[in-house]
């Protein structure tokens, strides 16, 4: 069987393009590997009529939806590789299945790499987080701290003041802010640390001090420790598509990337913002690009 569309990635990206294009009764192939990038998240916020949902309760009511059209199949697997073919393309399964389909949508989204920092992990999405916009709410008037390697460390902070002005910018030992920046902070009564963070110290979850290099210890009890992305499958490299100055896949208004019959949907292809509501958009959006585009082949 050749489907009309194949859609490597079962998170709000690829779920919103498989909902679409099932009910324009197309044939899809909906491949999702069961590990969600947010599965360390309690809630999900920012998503009208699902704030505060958990991540696995967001996916069973998707997947409820999605398996209402029987024309979209979903398969539980590992895609190792994609090729582009004649009549389309062929995802390669871990266990041996070949996958054909007429389009391809990649919504394999992305991977944060964090600063190697001791004590994160077990304090990660508890009381420290990577998004003021998605947990800023539940930190609201706490005594929190900010860590970031780069130079937009700034505009975070300046962001942060929203939820709390008790607030600590640490750059982790890394020049990243001009001392123009630095003073601009310190007159709103942000204190700026330069000195690397050796580790995060909480107890079941929740953040108590951050301690620094040089021995100073500062009590927080959250924050928010912003990473670098990268993507977290390497289809787009192999089939040549373009990449945008941030590193996601280049596309146009409706998902298309520089490959012909191949799609990017949700944070694979523009990085940030990285929130549900805007994977879920641009889902909806690149299906209905494929959609248009297999209507246009068909009915020449």
């Amino acid at each position: 069987m050749i489907y009309d569309c194949a859609i490597i990635g079962g998170g709000p990206a690829g779920l919103n393009a498989a909902l679409v294009l099932g009910r324009a009764r197309r044939s899809v192939a909906l491949i999702d590997s069961n590990r969600p990038r947010n599965a360390v998240t309690h809630e999900s916020h920012g998503f009208i009529t699902r704030d505060s949902v958990t991540p696995a309760e967001f996916r069973r009511i998707a997947y409820e939806e999605v398996r209402r059209y029987p024309t979209v199949d979903h398969l539980q697997t590992e895609v190792v590789s994609v090729d582009k073919t004649e009549s389309g393309f062929e995802a390669l399964d871990s266990t041996g299945l070949r996958i054909q389909a007429r389009k391809l949508i990649l919504a394999t989204g992305v991977k944060e790499i964090f600063p190697e920092i001791e004590g994160f992990y077990p304090l990660y999405g508890k009381s420290l987080f990577n998004c003021p916009y998605c947990d800023g709410w539940e930190l609201r008037d706490q005594p929190l701290v900010v860590v970031s390697e780069s130079p937009s460390v700034f505009h975070t902070a300046k962001l942060l003041l929203n939820w709390s002005k008790d607030l600590i910018v640490c750059t982790n030992g890394k020049a990243s802010l001009p001392d123009e920046k630095k003073e601009w902070l310190q007159s709103k009564g942000i204190l700026v640390m330069e000195h690397s963070v050796a580790a995060f110290i909480g107890q079941n979850g929740r953040l108590k001090h951050v301690r620094f290099a040089d021995g100073t210890q500062v009590p927080r009890t959250g924050g928010f420790v912003i990473p670098q992305f990268a993507q977290s499958a390497p289809f787009g490299e192999c089939l040549g598509c373009e990449r945008t100055e941030l590193g996601g896949i280049w596309t146009d208004k409706l998902g298309r990337t520089s490959i012909p019959g191949l799609y990017s949907a949700g944070d694979a292809s523009y990085f940030m913002p990285s929130q549900v509501v805007f994977a879920a958009a641009s889902g909806s959006r690149t299906a209905m690009g494929v959609n248009m585009d297999l209507t246009e082949e068909d009915f020449k």
